[in-house]
Parts: structure tokens; C-alpha cells; sequence
């Protein structure tokens, strides 16, 4: 899977107007793995560094957090069964990211 594959160029554009301008910003995009628990909700880009997306990182290890994470790396993840990280092309934000932070600390992962 590419890059290209997980965000579109509609989601960098809005990936980087979202770094620029600041703020608590809905998710433009959740990726996951199809075969393990990890999720990510992801708001920004690094306007310096356009493979560092900034988001809500689920590892499924029960300690989500919001940090940065490499679209290179994500691309090339694989799950316990070969499986690559998918887009969720029916994921629609319901909330900023501080809310689906709060969840996910509560809930011990990420809640969509």
C-alpha cells in the first residue's frame, strides 16, 4: 500500500490547513489495522516534514495517546496476518480530537 492509498490530496491539503491555523480540529482521517487493534485518528501534518502526521495513536496496547506518527512507516506496517493499514473510508468525525482523546483515555482505546 502507498501513501497515496491511506490520505488523499484533499486530506493533506486539510492535514496542513489544520497545522497552520492551530486548535482542537475534527479528525480528517482514521486508519486502521485489519487484523490487530491499532487505531489512528489523524489531524495535522508536519508542515516542515509531510510524512509526520499528528493524531490520536491506538496501538491496542490499552494507552492511546497524541503524538506523531510516520505516513511511510504506517504504509509499510503490516498486521499479525500480513494485513496493511486501511483507511476507514466510513469514519465521519463526530467531535474535535480532545473528545475522542477523553473517550480513549476512559475506555482504554480509541472509540469511533
Amino acid at each position: 500500500m502507498s501513501n497515496i492509498d491511506l490520505l488523499t490530496v484533499a486530506d493533506h491539503v486539510q492535514l496542513l490547513i489544520n497545522a497552520i491555523n492551530g486548535g482542537d480540529h475534527m479528525p480528517v482521517a482514521k486508519l486502521f489495522t485489519p487484523d490487530a487493534q491499532a487505531t489512528w485518528l489523524i489531524t495535522e501534518v508536519d508542515p516542515d516534514d509531510p510524512d509526520l502526521l499528528f493524531g490520536l495513536c491506538d496501538l491496542g496496547l490499552g494507552c492511546p495517546e497524541l503524538g506523531y506518527v510516520s505516513l511511510a512507516e504506517l504504509s509499510k506496517f503490516r498486521g499479525p496476518n500480513g494485513l496493511a493499514v486501511e483507511r476507514d473510508a466510513y469514519f465521519i468525525p463526530e467531535k474535535p480530537l480532545s473528545a475522542y482523546a477523553e473517550d480513549a483515555r476512559c475506555q482504554g482505546r480509541v472509540i469511533t
